[in-house]
């Protein structure tokens, strides 16, 4: 092995990691083009609304949508606190 294939090398590894990145981030936008446009606002809304109620953080309000051939279902799911 000379020295100029040690940096050769390397590049390849980045290029590697960049790609592995890259795929990761593909997968994850494809997971959310499936999701309605309006999904985030109406789960801020819902947060808004709930929060008049009970005191609660973002990530205690879940919202997804399941779709099977006949229907689509919305999925709410609210981790309430404990008093």
């Amino acid at each position: 092995m000379s020295f100029l294939d040690y940096f050769r090398s390397k590049k390849n590894n980045t290029a590697s990691v960049a790609k592995e990145r890259l795929q990761i981030i593909v997968a994850h936008e494809r997971g959310h083009r499936k999701q309605p446009d309006y999904l985030p606002a109406l789960q801020q809304e819902l947060l808004a609304v709930i929060r008049k109620y009970v005191d609660i953080s973002d990530d205690m309000v879940q919202v997804e949508i399941d779709r099977t051939d006949t229907c689509s279902v919305l999925e709410l799911n609210v981790t309430l606190p404990e008093k």
